[in-house]
């Protein structure tokens, strides 16, 4: 169970750096309704930086319970959500290209995780 509460935390985090994306097409709707004159754009900048940091902090505290390669082949489910956020935030359609790469991906971090386990075994 210790280390499924890991894998959740990774994924979470995950989760919240997938923000930036949301963030960053708020601040670029705000530039082009208003250009370099709109608060909105400063604030979806600072608050990009801030989930950056939060992160990054975050990150360097859950990849001390994981060998680096599964960190990092789970942090590739970051596509996975930036997919999700698009269609749910953006109402942006999903192609079966997209529903493709996302599978693939996700078939992937499945794979590269349970081999860390029958190698421990």
């Amino acid at each position: 169970m210790g280390r499924l509460k890991y894998f959740i935390a990774l994924h979470l985090c995950i989760l919240v750096f997938s923000m930036t994306e949301v963030l960053g097409k708020f601040a670029a709707i705000a530039y082009n309704e208003n250009g370099l004159h709109s608060v909105r754009i400063y604030v979806f900048i600072l608050l990009m930086l801030f989930v950056c940091v939060f992160y990054a902090f975050c990150w360097q505290k859950i990849i001390k319970h994981f060998d680096l390669h599964i960190a990092y082949a789970n942090r590739s489910m970051y596509l996975v959500w930036s997919q999700l956020w698009a269609v749910f935030i953006f109402s942006e359609s999903l192609t079966p290209r997209n529903i493709i790469g996302m599978l693939i991906v996700m078939f992937g971090v499945i794979v590269v995780s349970l081999g860390e386990r029958t190698s421990k075994e």
